[in-house]
Protein backbone atom coordinates (compact mmCIF):
# COMPACT_ATOMS: atom_id res chain seq x y z
CA UNK A 1 0.00 0.00 0.00
CA UNK A 2 1.35 3.45 -0.81
CA UNK A 3 2.09 5.88 1.99
CA UNK A 4 -0.98 6.62 4.10
CA UNK A 5 -2.38 9.92 2.82
CA UNK A 6 -3.44 12.75 5.11
CA UNK A 7 -6.83 14.18 4.31
CA UNK A 8 -5.80 17.58 5.50
CA UNK A 9 -3.07 20.23 5.27
CA UNK A 10 0.36 19.22 6.45
CA UNK A 11 1.37 20.67 9.80
CA UNK A 12 4.68 22.39 10.43
CA UNK A 13 7.22 20.37 12.41
CA UNK A 14 7.22 22.43 15.58
CA UNK A 15 6.76 21.51 19.20
CA UNK A 16 3.44 23.37 19.47
CA UNK A 17 1.08 22.07 16.78
CA UNK A 18 -1.12 24.64 15.05
CA UNK A 19 -4.90 24.56 15.18
CA UNK A 20 -5.42 22.16 12.31
CA UNK A 21 -6.65 18.59 11.89
CA UNK A 22 -4.44 15.97 13.52
CA UNK A 23 -4.00 12.23 13.76
CA UNK A 24 -3.75 9.89 16.76
CA UNK A 25 -2.02 6.52 16.38
CA UNK A 26 -1.86 3.59 18.82
CA UNK A 27 1.02 1.16 18.34
CA UNK A 28 2.20 -1.85 20.35
CA UNK A 29 5.80 -2.14 19.16
CA UNK A 30 6.42 -5.67 20.50
CA UNK A 31 9.08 -5.20 23.15
CA UNK A 32 11.31 -2.24 22.39
CA UNK A 33 14.17 -2.58 24.88
CA UNK A 34 17.08 -0.18 25.27
CA UNK A 35 20.75 -0.96 24.67
CA UNK A 36 22.13 -1.28 28.20
CA UNK A 37 21.81 -5.08 28.36
CA UNK A 38 19.70 -4.94 31.53
CA UNK A 39 16.27 -6.50 31.08
CA UNK A 40 13.66 -8.64 32.81
CA UNK A 41 13.02 -10.70 29.66
CA UNK A 42 15.20 -13.71 28.91
CA UNK A 43 14.84 -13.22 25.14
CA UNK A 44 16.25 -9.69 25.39
CA UNK A 45 19.51 -10.51 27.16
CA UNK A 46 22.65 -9.24 25.35
CA UNK A 47 23.51 -12.67 23.92
CA UNK A 48 20.39 -12.51 21.76
CA UNK A 49 19.42 -8.83 21.67
CA UNK A 50 22.31 -6.69 20.48
CA UNK A 51 22.73 -3.01 19.69
CA UNK A 52 22.10 -3.98 16.04
CA UNK A 53 18.71 -5.40 17.07
CA UNK A 54 17.85 -2.17 18.91
CA UNK A 55 18.77 -0.23 15.77
CA UNK A 56 16.53 -2.37 13.56
CA UNK A 57 13.59 -1.97 15.92
CA UNK A 58 13.77 1.83 16.32
CA UNK A 59 14.35 2.38 12.62
CA UNK A 60 11.45 0.11 11.64
CA UNK A 61 9.10 1.85 14.08
CA UNK A 62 10.14 5.19 12.58
CA UNK A 63 9.59 3.83 9.07
CA UNK A 64 6.02 2.85 9.93
CA UNK A 65 5.22 6.17 11.60
CA UNK A 66 6.67 8.09 8.64
CA UNK A 67 3.90 6.62 6.48
CA UNK A 68 1.44 8.98 8.20
CA UNK A 69 0.67 12.60 7.35
CA UNK A 70 2.80 12.74 4.20
CA UNK A 71 5.92 11.74 6.06
CA UNK A 72 5.80 14.05 9.06
CA UNK A 73 4.16 11.50 11.35
CA UNK A 74 1.12 11.69 13.66
CA UNK A 75 0.75 14.47 16.22
CA UNK A 76 -0.10 11.95 18.96
CA UNK A 77 1.26 8.42 19.29
CA UNK A 78 0.38 6.07 22.14
CA UNK A 79 3.07 3.38 22.40
CA UNK A 80 2.88 0.10 24.29
CA UNK A 81 5.63 -2.40 25.16
CA UNK A 82 8.47 0.05 25.60
CA UNK A 83 10.86 -1.25 28.24
CA UNK A 84 10.92 0.07 31.76
CA UNK A 85 14.46 1.42 32.14
CA UNK A 86 16.18 -0.68 34.78
CA UNK A 87 19.13 1.76 34.98
CA UNK A 88 17.39 5.16 35.03
CA UNK A 89 19.28 8.42 35.38
CA UNK A 90 18.60 10.60 38.40
CA UNK A 91 16.82 13.12 36.16
CA UNK A 92 14.58 12.34 33.16
CA UNK A 93 16.06 13.10 29.73
CA UNK A 94 15.61 16.58 28.32
CA UNK A 95 14.75 15.61 24.77
CA UNK A 96 15.45 19.01 23.22
CA UNK A 97 18.92 18.93 24.75
CA UNK A 98 19.40 15.30 23.76
CA UNK A 99 18.55 15.93 20.10
CA UNK A 100 20.88 18.91 19.99
CA UNK A 101 23.61 16.88 21.66
CA UNK A 102 23.41 14.15 19.01
CA UNK A 103 22.39 16.33 16.06
CA UNK A 104 25.59 15.54 14.18
CA UNK A 105 25.34 11.78 14.76
CA UNK A 106 22.92 9.29 13.19
CA UNK A 107 21.18 6.64 15.28
CA UNK A 108 23.16 3.93 13.47
CA UNK A 109 26.37 5.58 14.68
CA UNK A 110 25.04 5.93 18.20
CA UNK A 111 24.27 2.21 18.29
CA UNK A 112 27.39 1.33 16.33
CA UNK A 113 30.93 2.70 16.28
CA UNK A 114 30.17 5.65 18.60
CA UNK A 115 28.26 3.70 21.24
CA UNK A 116 29.40 4.61 24.73
CA UNK A 117 28.25 4.65 28.35
CA UNK A 118 26.20 7.83 27.80
CA UNK A 119 24.19 6.21 24.99
CA UNK A 120 23.86 2.97 26.94
CA UNK A 121 22.25 5.00 29.72
CA UNK A 122 19.46 6.28 27.45
CA UNK A 123 16.00 4.71 27.81
CA UNK A 124 14.38 3.06 24.79
CA UNK A 125 12.08 6.00 24.12
CA UNK A 126 15.10 8.32 23.84
CA UNK A 127 16.66 6.11 21.17
CA UNK A 128 13.29 6.03 19.43
CA UNK A 129 12.86 9.80 19.39
CA UNK A 130 16.36 10.10 17.89
CA UNK A 131 15.43 7.58 15.17
CA UNK A 132 12.31 9.65 14.55
CA UNK A 133 14.39 12.81 14.15
CA UNK A 134 16.67 11.06 11.67
CA UNK A 135 13.55 10.19 9.63
CA UNK A 136 12.28 13.78 9.76
CA UNK A 137 9.66 13.19 12.48
CA UNK A 138 10.26 16.15 14.73
CA UNK A 139 8.76 18.25 17.50
CA UNK A 140 7.60 15.61 19.98
CA UNK A 141 7.19 15.86 23.71
CA UNK A 142 7.94 12.41 25.17
CA UNK A 143 5.97 11.30 28.25
CA UNK A 144 6.58 7.91 29.85
CA UNK A 145 4.41 6.32 32.50
CA UNK A 146 5.95 5.91 35.92
CA UNK A 147 7.19 2.49 37.00
CA UNK A 148 4.48 2.05 39.62
CA UNK A 149 2.03 -0.73 40.45
CA UNK A 150 -0.61 -1.48 43.05
CA UNK A 151 0.37 -2.97 46.39
CA UNK A 152 -1.58 -6.11 45.43
CA UNK A 153 0.44 -6.68 42.24
CA UNK A 154 2.56 -9.82 42.25
CA UNK A 155 5.34 -9.13 39.72
CA UNK A 156 7.71 -6.40 38.58
CA UNK A 157 6.92 -4.30 35.54
CA UNK A 158 8.99 -4.90 32.42
CA UNK A 159 7.15 -2.51 30.08
CA UNK A 160 5.46 0.87 30.16
CA UNK A 161 3.20 3.09 28.09
CA UNK A 162 4.74 6.11 26.39
CA UNK A 163 3.04 9.01 24.60
CA UNK A 164 4.68 11.15 21.91
CA UNK A 165 2.78 14.38 21.26
CA UNK A 166 3.43 17.69 19.53
CA UNK A 167 0.77 19.48 21.58
CA UNK A 168 1.59 21.46 24.75
CA UNK A 169 1.42 19.19 27.80
CA UNK A 170 -0.59 20.54 30.74
CA UNK A 171 -0.89 17.56 33.07
CA UNK A 172 0.67 14.11 33.50
CA UNK A 173 -0.46 11.34 35.84
CA UNK A 174 0.34 7.65 36.13
CA UNK A 175 -2.32 5.37 37.58
CA UNK A 176 -1.04 2.07 39.02
CA UNK A 177 -3.04 -1.00 38.03
CA UNK A 178 -3.26 -4.55 39.30
CA UNK A 179 -0.62 -6.79 37.64
CA UNK A 180 -0.44 -4.53 34.57
CA UNK A 181 1.34 -1.48 33.28
CA UNK A 182 0.42 1.89 34.79
CA UNK A 183 -2.23 3.81 32.85
CA UNK A 184 -0.69 7.01 31.51
CA UNK A 185 -2.90 10.11 31.62
CA UNK A 186 -1.72 13.15 29.68
CA UNK A 187 -3.74 16.33 29.25
CA UNK A 188 -2.70 18.38 26.25
CA UNK A 189 -3.92 21.66 24.83
CA UNK A 190 -5.17 21.73 21.24
CA UNK A 191 -5.98 25.20 19.92
CA UNK A 192 -6.61 26.33 23.48
CA UNK A 193 -8.92 23.41 24.28
CA UNK A 194 -8.08 20.65 26.78
CA UNK A 195 -7.81 17.09 25.46
CA UNK A 196 -7.27 14.10 27.74
CA UNK A 197 -5.21 11.15 26.47
CA UNK A 198 -5.17 7.80 28.27
CA UNK A 199 -2.62 5.17 27.21
CA UNK A 200 -3.30 1.64 28.49
CA UNK A 201 -1.75 -1.80 28.51
CA UNK A 202 -3.93 -4.16 30.52
CA UNK A 203 -3.20 -7.67 31.77
CA UNK A 204 -2.56 -10.24 29.02
CA UNK A 205 -4.61 -13.36 28.24
CA UNK A 206 -7.71 -12.11 26.41
CA UNK A 207 -9.47 -15.49 26.29
CA UNK A 208 -8.70 -16.52 29.89
CA UNK A 209 -11.54 -16.01 32.41
CA UNK A 210 -9.03 -15.90 35.27
CA UNK A 211 -6.98 -13.04 33.83
CA UNK A 212 -10.22 -11.29 32.88
CA UNK A 213 -10.73 -10.72 36.60
CA UNK A 214 -7.51 -8.69 36.59
CA UNK A 215 -8.62 -6.75 33.50
CA UNK A 216 -11.87 -5.96 35.31
CA UNK A 217 -9.70 -4.37 38.01
CA UNK A 218 -7.62 -2.55 35.37
CA UNK A 219 -10.85 -1.23 33.83
CA UNK A 220 -12.10 -0.06 37.21
CA UNK A 221 -8.96 2.04 37.67
CA UNK A 222 -9.53 3.78 34.35
CA UNK A 223 -13.29 4.11 34.77
CA UNK A 224 -12.89 5.77 38.17
CA UNK A 225 -10.61 8.43 36.73
CA UNK A 226 -12.92 8.99 33.74
CA UNK A 227 -15.87 9.42 36.08
CA UNK A 228 -14.00 12.16 37.94
CA UNK A 229 -13.33 14.05 34.73
CA UNK A 230 -16.84 13.56 33.31
CA UNK A 231 -18.50 14.54 36.57
CA UNK A 232 -16.78 17.91 36.30
CA UNK A 233 -17.51 18.16 32.56
CA UNK A 234 -19.82 15.55 30.93
CA UNK A 235 -18.61 16.65 27.48
CA UNK A 236 -14.89 16.50 28.22
CA UNK A 237 -12.79 15.56 25.19
CA UNK A 238 -11.15 12.21 25.97
CA UNK A 239 -9.26 9.77 23.72
CA UNK A 240 -8.54 6.35 25.21
CA UNK A 241 -6.09 4.05 23.47
CA UNK A 242 -3.73 1.17 23.98
CA UNK A 243 -3.43 -2.59 24.17
CA UNK A 244 -6.29 -3.69 26.38
CA UNK A 245 -5.65 -7.41 25.83
CA UNK A 246 -9.38 -7.52 25.18
CA UNK A 247 -11.37 -7.87 21.98
CA UNK A 248 -13.65 -4.98 21.08
CA UNK A 249 -16.51 -7.50 21.49
CA UNK A 250 -14.94 -9.30 24.46
CA UNK A 251 -18.27 -10.20 26.09
CA UNK A 252 -19.67 -11.70 22.88
CA UNK A 253 -16.49 -13.45 21.78
CA UNK A 254 -16.04 -15.15 25.16
CA UNK A 255 -19.60 -15.69 26.45
CA UNK A 256 -18.42 -17.61 29.52
CA UNK A 257 -17.12 -14.33 30.90
CA UNK A 258 -20.03 -12.90 32.87
CA UNK A 259 -18.29 -9.57 33.52
CA UNK A 260 -15.69 -8.11 31.20
CA UNK A 261 -13.38 -5.20 31.81
CA UNK A 262 -13.73 -3.51 28.43
CA UNK A 263 -17.46 -3.86 27.76
CA UNK A 264 -19.04 -4.05 31.22
CA UNK A 265 -16.80 -1.98 33.49
CA UNK A 266 -15.27 0.56 31.13
CA UNK A 267 -18.43 0.78 29.00
CA UNK A 268 -16.90 0.44 25.53
CA UNK A 269 -19.75 -0.13 23.05
CA UNK A 270 -20.82 0.14 19.41
CA UNK A 271 -23.83 2.45 19.30
CA UNK A 272 -22.45 5.77 18.13
CA UNK A 273 -25.65 7.68 18.85
CA UNK A 274 -25.80 6.39 22.42
CA UNK A 275 -23.04 8.75 23.56
CA UNK A 276 -25.50 11.63 23.20
CA UNK A 277 -27.45 10.26 26.12
CA UNK A 278 -26.55 10.19 29.78
CA UNK A 279 -25.78 6.50 30.34
CA UNK A 280 -23.21 5.51 27.66
CA UNK A 281 -20.43 8.03 27.26
CA UNK A 282 -17.85 6.03 25.26
CA UNK A 283 -17.75 4.73 21.69
CA UNK A 284 -15.25 2.15 20.37
CA UNK A 285 -13.97 3.07 16.92
CA UNK A 286 -13.63 -0.56 15.81
CA UNK A 287 -17.35 -0.35 14.99
CA UNK A 288 -16.48 2.12 12.21
CA UNK A 289 -15.16 -0.76 10.07
CA UNK A 290 -17.00 -3.62 8.36
CA UNK A 291 -16.80 -6.77 10.47
CA UNK A 292 -14.45 -8.47 7.99
CA UNK A 293 -11.93 -5.63 8.38
CA UNK A 294 -11.80 -5.63 12.18
CA UNK A 295 -8.39 -6.95 13.11
CA UNK A 296 -4.95 -5.66 14.05
CA UNK A 297 -3.29 -8.81 15.42
CA UNK A 298 -3.58 -12.55 14.81
CA UNK A 299 -3.58 -15.66 16.96
CA UNK A 300 -4.10 -19.25 15.84
CA UNK A 301 -5.83 -18.36 12.61
CA UNK A 302 -8.05 -15.64 14.06
CA UNK A 303 -8.00 -11.87 13.89
CA UNK A 304 -7.75 -10.04 17.17
CA UNK A 305 -8.59 -6.48 18.17
CA UNK A 306 -6.48 -6.11 21.28
CA UNK A 307 -5.56 -2.54 20.31
CA UNK A 308 -8.38 -0.07 20.89
CA UNK A 309 -9.20 3.57 20.19
CA UNK A 310 -12.18 4.76 22.21
CA UNK A 311 -13.66 8.27 22.27
CA UNK A 312 -15.91 10.14 24.69
CA UNK A 313 -19.14 11.98 23.86
CA UNK A 314 -17.24 15.27 23.85
CA UNK A 315 -15.54 14.25 20.60
CA UNK A 316 -18.95 14.56 18.86
CA UNK A 317 -20.02 18.01 20.04
CA UNK A 318 -19.05 21.43 18.67
CA UNK A 319 -16.63 22.44 21.38
CA UNK A 320 -12.89 21.89 21.35
CA UNK A 321 -11.77 18.68 19.64
CA UNK A 322 -14.07 16.67 17.38
CA UNK A 323 -13.69 13.20 15.85
CA UNK A 324 -13.55 13.05 12.05
CA UNK A 325 -16.27 10.57 11.11
CA UNK A 326 -15.14 7.28 9.49
CA UNK A 327 -11.45 8.17 9.79
CA UNK A 328 -10.54 5.14 11.91
CA UNK A 329 -8.31 2.59 10.23
CA UNK A 330 -5.65 -0.10 10.55
CA UNK A 331 -2.17 0.72 9.23
CA UNK A 332 -1.66 -2.47 7.26
CA UNK A 333 1.06 -1.54 4.75
CA UNK A 334 1.99 -4.20 2.14
CA UNK A 335 5.67 -4.19 1.40
CA UNK A 336 6.45 -2.78 4.83
CA UNK A 337 4.74 -4.21 7.92
CA UNK A 338 2.27 -6.61 6.22
CA UNK A 339 3.22 -9.89 4.53
CA UNK A 340 1.77 -11.49 1.41
CA UNK A 341 -1.12 -12.89 3.47
CA UNK A 342 -1.99 -9.43 4.81
CA UNK A 343 -0.79 -10.35 8.31
CA UNK A 344 1.60 -8.45 10.60
CA UNK A 345 5.31 -9.04 10.01
CA UNK A 346 6.25 -9.52 13.61
CA UNK A 347 9.64 -8.98 15.17
CA UNK A 348 12.26 -11.71 14.66
CA UNK A 349 15.69 -12.10 16.24
CA UNK A 350 16.95 -13.94 13.16
CA UNK A 351 19.98 -12.51 11.41
CA UNK A 352 22.71 -10.21 12.74
CA UNK A 353 20.30 -7.33 13.38
CA UNK A 354 16.94 -9.03 13.51
CA UNK A 355 14.03 -8.15 11.26
CA UNK A 356 10.34 -7.37 11.22
CA UNK A 357 8.10 -4.90 12.97
CA UNK A 358 5.48 -6.02 15.48
CA UNK A 359 2.79 -8.62 16.08
CA UNK A 360 0.32 -5.72 16.00
CA UNK A 361 -0.65 -3.32 13.25
CA UNK A 362 -1.06 0.29 14.44
CA UNK A 363 -4.55 1.77 14.47
CA UNK A 364 -5.30 5.42 13.83
CA UNK A 365 -8.02 8.08 13.71
CA UNK A 366 -8.29 11.75 12.79
CA UNK A 367 -9.56 14.68 14.78
CA UNK A 368 -10.16 18.39 14.25
CA UNK A 369 -10.78 21.42 16.43
CA UNK A 370 -14.09 23.27 16.08
CA UNK A 371 -14.69 26.91 17.06
CA UNK A 372 -18.39 26.94 17.97
CA UNK A 373 -18.01 26.25 21.71
CA UNK A 374 -21.36 24.41 21.69
CA UNK A 375 -21.96 21.29 23.80
CA UNK A 376 -25.66 21.25 22.90
CA UNK A 377 -25.03 20.36 19.23
CA UNK A 378 -23.64 17.09 17.93
CA UNK A 379 -21.80 16.16 14.75
CA UNK A 380 -24.27 14.97 12.08
CA UNK A 381 -23.32 11.39 11.16
CA UNK A 382 -23.62 9.89 7.68
CA UNK A 383 -22.41 6.37 8.48
CA UNK A 384 -23.72 5.91 11.98
CA UNK A 385 -22.87 2.69 13.78
CA UNK A 386 -25.73 1.34 15.87
CA UNK A 387 -24.37 -2.19 16.14
CA UNK A 388 -26.02 -3.98 19.06
CA UNK A 389 -23.94 -5.52 21.79
CA UNK A 390 -25.29 -8.95 20.83
CA UNK A 391 -23.71 -8.87 17.36
CA UNK A 392 -22.15 -12.24 16.55
CA UNK A 393 -18.33 -12.26 16.57
CA UNK A 394 -16.54 -13.11 13.33
CA UNK A 395 -12.80 -13.43 13.73
CA UNK A 396 -11.54 -16.17 11.42
CA UNK A 397 -8.87 -15.10 8.96
CA UNK A 398 -10.03 -15.92 5.42
CA UNK A 399 -6.90 -17.54 4.03
CA UNK A 400 -8.80 -18.76 0.99
CA UNK A 401 -8.44 -15.25 -0.42
CA UNK A 402 -4.64 -15.43 -0.39
CA UNK A 403 -3.31 -15.87 -3.93
CA UNK A 404 -1.00 -18.74 -3.07
CA UNK A 405 -0.27 -19.51 -6.72
CA UNK A 406 1.20 -16.05 -7.10
CA UNK A 407 2.97 -15.67 -3.77
CA UNK A 408 4.33 -19.18 -3.11
CA UNK A 409 8.00 -20.09 -3.38
CA UNK A 410 8.53 -23.14 -5.58
CA UNK A 411 11.22 -25.75 -5.11
CA UNK A 412 12.92 -24.89 -8.42
CA UNK A 413 13.48 -21.33 -7.16
CA UNK A 414 15.59 -22.57 -4.23
CA UNK A 415 19.31 -22.83 -5.10
CA UNK A 416 20.43 -26.47 -5.47
CA UNK A 417 21.59 -27.91 -2.15
CA UNK A 418 20.45 -24.87 -0.18
CA UNK A 419 18.40 -25.23 2.99
CA UNK A 420 15.23 -23.20 3.46
CA UNK A 421 15.58 -23.40 7.23
CA UNK A 422 16.76 -19.79 7.42
CA UNK A 423 15.40 -16.40 8.39
CA UNK A 424 15.17 -15.46 4.72
CA UNK A 425 12.53 -18.10 4.10
CA UNK A 426 10.70 -18.11 7.45
CA UNK A 427 7.15 -16.82 7.01
CA UNK A 428 7.15 -17.52 3.27
CA UNK A 429 4.46 -19.65 1.63
CA UNK A 430 5.89 -22.67 -0.21
CA UNK A 431 4.46 -24.93 -2.87
CA UNK A 432 5.37 -28.26 -1.27
CA UNK A 433 5.66 -31.34 -3.46
CA UNK A 434 6.90 -33.86 -0.96
CA UNK A 435 6.39 -37.28 0.53
CA UNK A 436 4.84 -38.23 3.88
CA UNK A 437 7.50 -39.37 6.34
CA UNK A 438 7.09 -41.90 9.12
CA UNK A 439 6.20 -40.70 12.59
CA UNK A 440 3.39 -40.00 15.03
CA UNK A 441 3.09 -36.47 13.70
CA UNK A 442 2.16 -35.63 10.13
CA UNK A 443 5.60 -35.04 8.62
CA UNK A 444 6.67 -34.33 5.06
CA UNK A 445 10.04 -34.83 3.31
CA UNK A 446 10.83 -31.76 1.22
CA UNK A 447 14.10 -30.52 -0.30
CA UNK A 448 16.17 -32.98 1.71
CA UNK A 449 14.70 -32.13 5.14
CA UNK A 450 11.65 -33.15 7.15
CA UNK A 451 8.97 -30.74 8.34
CA UNK A 452 5.96 -31.04 10.60
CA UNK A 453 2.66 -30.24 8.89
CA UNK A 454 0.17 -28.31 11.01
CA UNK A 455 -3.14 -26.49 10.81
CA UNK A 456 -4.87 -24.39 13.46
CA UNK A 457 -8.12 -25.91 12.18
CA UNK A 458 -8.40 -29.12 14.23
CA UNK A 459 -10.87 -30.73 11.81
CA UNK A 460 -8.59 -30.07 8.85
CA UNK A 461 -5.60 -31.32 10.82
CA UNK A 462 -7.34 -34.62 11.61
CA UNK A 463 -8.54 -34.96 8.03
CA UNK A 464 -5.04 -34.51 6.64
CA UNK A 465 -3.56 -37.02 9.08
CA UNK A 466 -6.15 -39.65 8.19
CA UNK A 467 -5.77 -39.12 4.44
CA UNK A 468 -1.98 -39.25 4.14
CA UNK A 469 0.05 -42.37 4.89
CA UNK A 470 3.81 -42.75 5.12
CA UNK A 471 5.46 -42.92 1.73
CA UNK A 472 2.59 -41.26 -0.15
CA UNK A 473 3.01 -38.03 -2.11
CA UNK A 474 1.78 -34.89 -0.36
CA UNK A 475 1.18 -31.67 -2.28
CA UNK A 476 0.05 -28.47 -0.58
CA UNK A 477 0.84 -24.82 0.10
CA UNK A 478 2.22 -24.12 3.55
CA UNK A 479 3.73 -21.26 5.52
CA UNK A 480 7.24 -22.08 6.75
CA UNK A 481 7.90 -21.44 10.43
CA UNK A 482 9.17 -22.85 13.70
CA UNK A 483 7.41 -24.06 16.81
CA UNK A 484 9.41 -24.99 19.90
CA UNK A 485 12.49 -25.41 17.75
CA UNK A 486 10.86 -27.69 15.17
CA UNK A 487 10.47 -26.52 11.58
CA UNK A 488 6.98 -26.82 10.18
CA UNK A 489 4.63 -25.91 7.37
CA UNK A 490 1.29 -24.45 8.43
CA UNK A 491 -1.68 -25.09 6.14
CA UNK A 492 -4.04 -22.20 6.84
CA UNK A 493 -6.95 -23.27 4.65
CA UNK A 494 -8.28 -26.46 3.07
CA UNK A 495 -7.98 -24.83 -0.35
CA UNK A 496 -4.20 -24.87 0.17
CA UNK A 497 -4.15 -28.68 -0.19
CA UNK A 498 -3.84 -29.90 -3.78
Amino acid sequence: MRRLKALFLTLCCVAVAAAKPFMVVVYNVENLDDADGKTLFEDYQPAKYSKAHVLTKVQNIARVMSQFEDGRGPDVIMFEEIEVDLTPSKTPPDYDVLLRRFAGMKIEEMLGAKFDAEIADLPAEALLVKAFADHGLMGYHVIAAENIRTTESTHALAQKCVIFTRFPVKLVKSHPTLDARAILEVQVEVDGAPLWLFANHWKSGASDPETEKIRVDNASTLRSRLDEILKADPNADIIIGGDFNSQYNQKQRYPKMKVTGLNDILGSQGNELAVRGSTRDLYNLWYELPVAERGSDTYRGEWGTLIQLIVSRGLYDYRGVQYVESSFGVAKIPGLNADAKGLPIRWSFDGPGGSGFSDHFPVYAKFVTVPDNRTDRYLPLRNTSVEPSTAAPNSRIDFSKVDVEKTAVRADKVPPGASIRTADYKGKIFRVDGKVARGKRLIVDFLGDTYDVWSFDAKLRDKLRAAHKAGEPFRFYGELGQYKGRWQFVIHDESWVK
